[in-house]
């Protein structure tokens, strides 16, 4: 729950220290259907329509053996086609039509051809539609239609891509009244707002910039027609502000104004023309300066950069794409290809020393035991024991993870555990933003605690999220009991986390116990950060700020035992 807490200051002076790639270079076209809904004529068994959609080349949709078939995407809006590339299954189609449909009714066909070679084929096509489908009238096997993606590439009318709705200022060059870069907000530009990286942020400067008014504005690079801002506030938001378009960054135009600003997320449905947009700050609702995670404008025109794309959310019903059951012979180690051991001290004044795999263990009835142990680490160095006062550590345990080998985007996770009990011990289930392994700090990376318990209350479990806007103690999640008011360590107990796009939902032995709403934590809290490849960690920590000190009562060894952990997708 404050797993990283000691590195609070060194994270807020390296917030864009570590950052997302440099936005790609200006495309002719961009692929607009990764992700979207799609449908079908049929499907075979679990080989669904959005499978072919979800950006993963292992997973696919296949029809019913029989012509005609088809698959459609709808990409939301009405967008100029210029590409569509299918890359078949070996059931591919021989005769088959792309046709394109403002109303998913009346088609017309903008590529026909009866002898398709199956593979993957690269199709330029002229069009405009908001559906797109291939429609199969010949099948080239007995079988039936089978795509493992079907990707339709695109530009809107004026040239640029995208298509009505479009996000314009995506690695768009920005402008500021001043910027902050100090120890609390290093390098906080205004790149920062246009990154599409909701953990970084620009802020205005902490010595000349806490005044009134202050702005940012973006170039769009041509003129563009503005239909929605979206703002994402850092605590220093804006009271009363507008929000103003320009033709050539000296002319203002209001298109929105307010004097009643809310902070946190706020939509804005705007109209307006222009190559600058900018907000424009009169009051401030802190005694700070004006501060935006996100600045996100959306319209049609202006010569937008594509922004890479979101990822899919898992498929229903979920496939199983990892898993470990810690079977094998007692005394082996953890498989090598799926967990590797983080060794050394831990964070958060804990008083073990994690060894090389050394307190872990299969036992050769189907788990993993993680051991914690009284015993002196040599030349290691830990807060005071409580007990002998030496500040070499005087306890062993284990701690794992995924980082090298498993990193993944949404899905269900789930691990059937069973905790210790006694003062001092904290076993815990959780997972870390990637991006923290290339040295993005914490809480900037995302943390997502499934399973944490404190020895000294095993009546009680956690679940628990950290972000920039809400960490350490300040962290959004829930303590839970068991229905009938028993220790968590009499016995094995499954914990879940259900990740989408949407949300977390957090679950114990099947019972929901915390749902965390996106849009809502958005407009609450802060950014939602954890739209990005994590990593699984277990572990078994011996004291530290929370769980308090062991003391004479502690057992030792101490052991939490792993049944079996899943991920789903």
């Amino acid at each position: 729950m404050r797993r990283f807490a000691l590195f609070w200051a060194v994270a807020a002076s390296l917030i864009a220290f570590v950052a997302l790639p440099a936005p790609p270079a200006q495309a002719a076209e961009v692929l607009v259907s990764q992700g979207k809904p799609a449908t079908a004529s049929s499907t075979e068994g679990a080989f669904d329509a959005r499978n072919a959609v979800d950006g993963d080349p292992g997973t696919r949709w296949s029809s019913g053996f029989a012509d005609p078939q088809w698959i459609q995407i709808d990409l939301g809006a009405g967008t100029t086609i210029s590409r569509v590339v299918l890359n078949w299954e070996a059931a591919y189609g021989k005769a088959f039509r792309i046709e394109v449909s403002s109303n998913a009714q009346d088609w017309t066909a903008v590529h026909e051809t009866a002898t398709g070679t199956g593979g993957t084929q690269s199709l330029a096509v002229t069009g405009t539609g908001r559906y797109v489908r291939m429609y199969g009238t010949q099948r080239g096997t007995q079988y039936g239609y089978s795509l493992w993606e079907f990707q339709v590439y695109g530009t809107d009318g004026s040239g640029g891509p995208g298509d009505a709705g479009t996000l314009l200022s995506y690695g768009r060059t920005g402008a500021a009244s001043s910027s902050q870069s100090d120890q609390n907000c290093w390098e906080c530009t205004p790149a920062r707002a246009f990154d599409r990286d909701p953990a970084s942020r620009w802020a205005t400067s902490s010595t000349t910039g806490w005044t009134d008014p202050g702005w940012i504005s973006v170039d769009l690079g041509a003129t563009a027609q503005i239909d929605k801002v979206v703002l994402q506030w850092d605590p220093a938001y804006a009271k009363s502000f507008q929000i103003q378009v320009s033709p050539n960054g000296q002319d203002w135009t209001p298109v929105y104004s307010t004097t009643s600003g809310t902070g946190f997320k706020q939509t804005l449905a705007v109209s307006g023309t222009g190559r600058y947009v900018r907000m424009y700050g009169t009051e401030r609702a802190t005694p700070y300066g004006y501060s935006l995670w996100e600045f996100q404008v959306y319209g049609t025109g202006g010569a937008p950069n594509p922004a890479p794309p979101l990822p899919s959310d898992p498929a229903n019903p979920p496939r199983l794409v990892w898993s470990d059951d810690f079977d094998g012979a007692a005394g082996n180690t953890p498989d090598a290809s799926k967990w590797r051991a983080d060794p050394g001290t831990g964070p958060n004044n804990e008083l073990e020393y994690y060894t090389d795999h050394r307190n872990a263990a299969l036992d050769g009835a189907g788990h993993l035991v993680m051991e914690a142990r009284k015993e002196v680490t040599a030349g290691s160095s830990c807060p005071p024991d409580p007990l002998s006062g030496s500040t070499t550590c005087q306890y062993t345990s284990a701690r794992m993870n995924t980082g090298a080998t498993f990193q993944f985007t949404y899905g269900r996770v789930e691990a059937r555990i069973k905790v210790p009990k006694g003062n001092g011990l904290w076993p815990a289930f959780w997972m870390m933003g990637a991006d923290f392994l290339t040295g993005r700090p914490w809480p900037y990376n995302g943390e997502v605690d499934i399973m944490e318990v404190l020895g000294k209350d095993v009546k009680t479990a956690y679940s628990t999220v950290h972000a920039p806007a809400y960490n350490g103690g300040g962290g959004i999640g829930s303590p839970y009991k068991l229905p009938s008011g028993a220790d968590f360590s009499d016995d094995f107990h499954t914990w879940a986390a259900d990740w989408n796009s949407k949300g977390i939902t957090f679950s114990l032995d099947g019972r929901t116990v915390l749902a965390l709403d996106k849009a809502q934590v958005e407009q609450t809290r802060g950014p939602w950060i954890f739209d990005h490849p994590h990593y699984m960690i277990l572990n078994l920590a011996v004291g530290g700020d929370w769980p308090g000190p062991t003391d004479s009562s502690t057992p030792f060894p101490a052991r939490m035992l792993v049944d079996y952990v899943r991920v789903f997708q």
